[in-house]
């Protein structure tokens, strides 16, 4: 044996266990397990990440898969292991939402889809949305020539139906006291006009609905650009939680997850179903459900995508426990 083998030997040292490998890998799954369980506490003031993360939230699941291969090609035990806290963090947080949902439908049936302004198929979108025979339909981005078509297809199926800027109204059932909302954050042109409330009457009994799209939120040179969609949440909050009627209904684009603590003060005076995963954006791979019905004095039963239509975004429809059952 020569010299320079002896040497290499020599400071090569004895070979890691598996016990010892993947010490970096181990640290990763328990950094996704602290995420996952701890997301709210991930603060805003570094480019917005505590609602990066709250966005893609379910997604850290993926921890755990990837976690499995590295560590079986570090041939690492340790990182095996600790690959059980993110899968566990998942299930703890998750859970809820894999449950069966109960065959309650509810009495009144809405339909929310953002149609998007380059869609120009009006008919075929129509025929997927009256597919799922809703009570109420509320569109985003539909300007005043489209909603006209709009309202050609729906025909009888929802005769009543209200426009205001680039968000509309069609029901089956009166629509009345109906009033523009301004949720324009500071700065923003007064042509910006996205909201629209209206009163649902049937029978007596009144539910007040609000059709809304939020700002959008981008990726730029400040980090995760939430500041506007933010402001315009602050603003519909401010208007559901002045509203007296009991029975309120918010339907719209809102440019979040529900998960996302920025848009709580919204979140908090309304409810929306606890189970499913009905990821609505983008149609080509959906990874968060950022169109949603919401309710107080009501329950949301259920809500699921609907199939595509030539929008970026799918449509949803829910199931709404109204006081009128």
């Amino acid at each position: 044996m020569t010299v320079d083998a002896r040497h290499a030997i020599h400071t090569s040292g004895p070979a890691k266990t598996a016990w010892q490998r993947g010490r970096l890998l181990a640290l990763g799954s328990v950094l996704a397990a602290a995420l996952l369980v701890g997301h709210e506490f991930v603060p805003n003031r570094w480019g917005n990440l505590g609602s990066l993360v709250q966005s893609f939230l379910p997604w850290l699941g993926l921890a755990v898969p990837l976690g499995i291969l590295a560590a079986l090609l570090r041939r690492s035990a340790l990182a095996v292991l600790a690959v059980l806290l993110p899968l566990a963090a998942w299930i703890w947080v998750f859970l809820p939402q894999l449950l069966p949902v109960e065959d309650a439908q509810g009495d009144l049936t809405v339909v929310q889809h953002n149609v998007s302004d380059t869609n120009t198929d009006v008919d075929g979108t129509a025929e997927v949305l009256l597919a799922a025979e809703p009570d109420v339909v509320t569109l985003t981005e539909v300007s005043e020539d489209v909603a006209a078509q709009y309202t050609e297809a729906f025909g009888e199926a929802l005769p009543h139906h209200e426009t205001q800027g680039t968000v509309g109204i069609w029901s089956r059932f009166p629509l009345e006291d109906v009033q523009a909302v301004d949720i324009r954050p500071e700065g923003v042109d007064a042509t910006w006009d996205r909201c629209l409330r209206v009163v649902i009457q049937r029978e007596g009994a009144a539910v007040t609905l609000f059709a809304t799209h939020l700002p959008s939120v981008r990726f730029g040179t400040g980090g995760f650009e939430t500041e506007l969609r933010n402001a315009g949440a602050l603003q519909l909050a401010e208007a559901v939680d002045a509203e007296q009627g009991d029975t309120v209904i918010v339907a719209g684009d809102l440019n979040a997850v529900l998960a996302d603590d920025a848009i709580a003060p919204l979140t908090n005076l309304v409810t929306a179903p606890a189970t499913g995963f009905e990821f609505t954006y983008p149609t080509v791979f959906p990874v968060a459900q950022i169109d949603h019905v919401l309710a107080r004095g009501a329950t949301v039963t259920e809500t699921r995508a609907l199939r595509r239509t030539g929008s970026d975004h799918l449509p949803v429809v829910a199931y709404v426990d109204t006081p009128w059952s």
